[in-house]
């Protein structure tokens, strides 16, 4: 296995619905006769680690059959959208249906997990259902409950059994067997919740390993105007969608044990990913090609009018709120902390409840370490409508970590190195800037027509009263949710500990220490850049 996958891997397997007694006799009668009869829906819910790319949304070098049928019999999301965009952050908003600078430590890489957050696969083990998971919950991190017991924060960890990989990037977890291993286990007298967590298509990969897959470098279609269009790039694409076709095989094996055992009508399918694609300018940065993530979700005995697209703004804060309201769960019977995301029952449902569901809201702090005082990047920023408002807090630090250090927030990779070496010519020294260069404090794009945000609009004045609403729009949901940014307490995130190996990264290099940091490349340190 990969060493970086195998880290994550050690350190995240280390880590009903009560009906309401009626005042009315009659009616409380029929509830308990109903619900002896009513099955209480199953949740599987999968995620994809690192994946922007499902062919459902017509990607032409990935083929991904078990998320297009989901998707088919089911709902795709347009617009789907993690709040920050690393892996700890995205999925801690995910299970605490909060943004995840409401979450304290847990806004971070590598944090220490509050104990005050329970997540919604805790509250639902502990309203009746029968929970477990495989693969990578929520992490990397740490996460103890006041007698320093492991909270298993997705469920049991069902991670026993192992395959030989296709690639050696891809982990040996074999992710349906454990699944498999455990419904064995499963008391059908309660409903089950489980946690499918693919450690793909996670960095790295098996260079050229798409070769051996039949992947032509000719099979893509485009190549994102951020980076150099050439062989190298294109052949990194296809590594990473092989290990996204790894994701959806699992997935299909999955869901054809749920067909088996006759539950996979009662069954809720969530397939997303916690971010997009494991690139520069896309994982770790909040950019539409950082923060947009690929979801479907199938439901047949509960989805009316399977079969749509659904283009209304969702967050990954909306999923715990969802899953509780299906599992008939209330959050004051769930235990968990003030929920901010808004459940999309009505779009399974295809209700018009006129909610405003045009708008997201992102962010982050800090995520891998490498600069001075292991010091983050922070940034807010709002989605609605066809544009993306940015405010970068401390514009006078490198976004993507510092050049000395790696760029550390940027996995190693050969994009990354070809857009490394682009800036020492002239003519393609913008793509490094794009990727690796300061920003201005504001950025606004239109991402309908400039997905890949090529063009900041903040200077123009035609432009100036949208930049205009959506500051104010974003400080005053920011001011509600209580974000310490907003309270001028922002330098408490970059005050709480990093947890990983490569803590205080940039003064212990300094002084000469080798630290570990296998996610970059030794090419990736620039410690001769120009000041």
């Amino acid at each position: 296995m990969n060493s970086i996958k195998t880290l994550t891997f050690k350190y995240l397997t280390m880590n009903i619905h009560i009906l309401s007694l009626l005042s009315v006799a009659t009616i409380a009668q029929v509830s308990i006769a109903t619900a002896q009869t009513a099955p209480r829906v199953n949740i599987l819910f999968c995620v994809a680690d690192d994946a922007g790319h499902m062919s459902a949304y017509g990607v032409p070098w990935i083929n991904t059959p078990a998320f297009d049928t989901v998707a088919r019999n089911g709902l795709l999301f347009n617009n789907m959208y993690t709040c920050n965009a690393k892996s700890a952050p995205s999925r801690a908003a995910m299970i605490t249906g909060r943004n995840s600078w409401q979450l304290e430590e847990a806004c971070n890489h590598w944090p220490n997990f509050p104990e005050k957050f329970k997540s919604y696969p805790e509250a639902l083990a502990d309203n009746g259902y029968y929970v477990g998971c495989t693969g990578k919950g929520w992490g990397p991190g740490y996460a103890v409950n006041s007698r320093g017991e492991n909270r298993n924060l997705t469920g049991q960890v069902w991670n026993k059994r192992k395959l030989t990989p296709p690639t050696t990037g891809i982990s040996d977890c074999d992710y349906a067997a454990n699944f498999n291993d455990f419904l064995k286990s499963w008391d059908k007298s309660k409903p089950f919740c489980f946690w499918y967590g693919a450690l793909e298509p996670h960095r790295g990969y098996e260079y050229e390993s798409s070769k051996r897959f039949g992947k032509n470098i000719n099979d893509i279609d485009s190549v994102p105007s951020y980076w150099p269009d050439n062989e190298v790039v294109r052949r990194d694409m296809l590594d990473y969608a092989v290990e996204v076709e790894h994701f959806d095989k699992h997935l299909g094996l999955i869901l054809q044990s749920l067909e088996e055992i006759g539950e996979l009508d009662n069954t809720v399918i969530i397939v997303t990913s916690d971010h997009n694609m494991p690139f520069p300018r896309c994982k770790g940065q909040e950019y539409y090609n950082s923060n947009h993530i690929p979801m479907a979700v199938m439901w047949k005995n509960g989805i009316r009018h399977p079969g749509r697209q659904i283009n209304e703004y969702i967050s990954v804060i909306d999923l715990a709120p969802t899953i509780l309201k299906v599992a008939g769960i209330s959050e004051m019977q769930s235990g968990m902390q003030a929920i901010t995301g808004r459940d999309f029952v009505d779009l399974l449902k295809d209700e018009n409840t006129g909610i405003d569901r045009n708008y997201v809201m992102i962010g982050k702090e800090r995520h891998d370490v490498g600069r001075p005082n292991d010091q983050g990047y922070p940034i807010r920023g709002l989605i609605r409508g066809d544009f993306l408002y940015l405010k970068n807090f401390k514009p006078e630090r490198w976004p993507a970590g510092d050049p000395e250090t790696g760029y550390m927030n940027v996995d190693g990779s050969p994009t990354k190195t070809e857009i490394l070496k682009a800036r020492h010519n002239p003519k393609t020294k913008y793509l490094w800037q794009l990727s690796f260069g300061k920003r201005e404090m504001e950025e606004l794009y239109n991402i309908k027509k400039d997905p890949n945000c090529m063009v900041n609009l903040i200077q123009k004045k035609e432009y100036a009263c949208i930049k205009d609403r959506m500051e104010e729009e974003m400080t005053r949901r920011l001011l509600d949710q209580k974000d310490p940014r907003m309270y001028n307490k922002g330098d408490i995130f970059d005050k709480y500990p990093d947890t990983s190996e490569a803590h205080d990264f940039w003064h212990r290099i300094r002084n000469g220490e080798r630290v570990p940091a296998d996610w970059i490349n030794l090419s990736d340190f620039e410690k001769d850049f120009p000041q």
